[in-house]
């Protein structure tokens, strides 16, 4: 009886200061896995890539083992100046019952030109009775000159094979122009970015 215990988030990795480095961030630890009746535990967040650094995936939830829920994905880590990371799966529910835990959320790009949103994790499913997880979001890709595009959502989780329903998906939303959109301001640095996929539905 119990339940997992929580991943570690990654830590920060990139430059702080000057031109960008291409430090890599530390990725989220998995949850633990439940005891005989008990949740998985949640993912760890992956880490922000700081002016240009590489971010850390978000770790995955960990699974249910009899009845229990899936532990949460953690969330991808956020960028600047580069791709927003993915984020973890969720974890399966319990061989007896229990819902798929949910998928992270993809990381967001928060600076510069470059970059999209990273994918939203995939949900975790249901073994039996219960629900699939919901798909993470996808990153969204926020304040950029230049259209970027957002990140793709997670795919749902499948429901449980006697009983539930399967996980949605949503997508991440794309940057758009920080000056007026005109044909001039277009046909220099392009339109604005498009949504992400939405994931499908388990």
């Amino acid at each position: 009886w119990g339940t997992g215990g929580a991943g570690g988030h990654g830590g920060q990795g990139g430059g702080t200061g000057g031109p960008p480095l291409p430090g890599q961030a530390g990725m989220g630890a998995a949850g633990g896995a439940g005891g005989l009746i008990g949740n998985g535990g949640a993912g760890g967040d992956g880490g922000v890539g700081a002016s240009g650094g590489v971010a850390g995936v978000g770790g995955a939830g960990g699974n249910a083992m009899l009845i229990g829920h899936g532990g949460a994905g953690g969330a991808g880590g956020d960028s600047s100046f580069a791709n927003g990371a993915a984020g973890g799966a969720g974890g399966a529910g319990g061989h007896l019952f229990g819902n798929g835990g949910s998928g992270g959320h993809g990381g967001a790009v928060t600076a510069g030109n470059t970059g999209i949103g990273g994918a939203g994790g995939v949900g975790g499913d249901a073994r039996l009775i219960g629900h699939g997880g919901a798909g993470g979001a996808g990153g969204d890709r926020a304040g950029a000159l230049v259209g970027r595009d957002g990140g793709p959502g997670g795919n749902g989780g499948a429901g449980g094979q006697l009983y539930g329903n399967g996980g949605d998906g949503a997508p991440g939303t794309g940057g758009t122009l920080q000056a007026a959109v005109s044909g001039l301001v277009t046909a220099l640095f392009g339109a604005p970015g498009q949504p992400g996929d939405t994931g499908q539905p388990g």
